[in-house]
């Protein structure tokens, strides 16, 4: 990822509206599927700054290891005082087989050009225990790649099929799959497929700060959503995509 990301990231992911959002919205996805399930120790592969490894961490009880290939990132995670950092690239986990009751990979897999997800997910699938739990989160549809997608080297866009079919290839039995970032996906086509070709921006950012009133009726959505994937409904459309999977014994 760029790095000049993950100081705009370590910035906003506390009170920014979608870092609030797809938290809860993950929450509501996840507790079902965890709840009675033996997970003690957890690789988040991809950490970024490491809030969601903390937040897992609190929420769950885990023994989380939080890993990322970039420094940038890993030292922000030190800050918040996480243990068991470890610095490695996802396609070659220093782990052995079998290591983890469950994986988590946040918005990280789309970072690999388009081919190369096999690499990856092959390395979630053998560091998990069978039965074990792997969670999955990516950026949706290629129409909605933005000038956000390119600043931040967003490399491909997954589709509901595509993302199931590559947990099938590598031995991972979808338990759901579920779009998110739903209900404001008609204001990001139109952000996205309009005005920025017409502007012609630049790559840059889309953590920018916004007013407290305007964040409060942007979280609002995803608010509305997080209810109803935790009621067991998934959404059609959306511009992200959640996995949730268990390793086939």
């Amino acid at each position: 990822m760029n790095p000049a990301e993950f100081a705009n990231i370590a910035q906003a992911e506390q009170a920014f509206w979608w870092y609030q959002g797809m938290r809860d919205i993950l929450s509501r996805f996840l507790d079902p599927l965890v709840s009675g399930r033996r997970v003690r120790s957890v690789l988040e592969a991809g950490c970024g700054t490491g809030y969601n490894a903390l937040e897992l961490q609190q929420r769950h009880g885990w023994q989380v290891f939080p890993l990322d290939l970039q420094m940038e990132g890993l030292a922000y995670a030190r800050t918040m005082g996480l243990a068991r950092l470890v610095q490695a690239d996802i396609a070659s986990l220093p782990f052995r087989s079998a290591a983890f009751d469950a994986v988590v990979s946040l918005d990280v897999i789309v970072h690999f050009p388009r081919g190369a997800e096999d690499r990856p997910f092959a390395e979630f699938a053998r560091v998990l225990a069978p039965g074990g739990l792997l969670v999955l989160r990516v950026s949706a549809l290629d129409m909605l790649r933005s000038r956000h997608s390119q600043f931040t080297c967003e490399r491909q866009r997954f589709t509901r099929t595509r993302l199931t079919q590559l947990a099938a290839r590598h031995g991972i039995r979808v338990i759901r799959c579920s779009y998110a970032n739903a209900i404001l996906f008609p204001v990001a086509l139109a952000k996205f497929r309009l005005w920025e070709p017409l502007t012609g921006q630049a790559p840059q950012s889309g953590v920018q700060p916004v007013s407290g009133w305007l964040n409060r009726i942007l979280r609002l959505p995803l608010a509305a959503e997080g209810s109803w994937l935790g009621a067991g409904f998934n959404l059609p459309v959306g511009q992200s995509l959640i996995l949730a999977g268990e390793k086939i014994a």
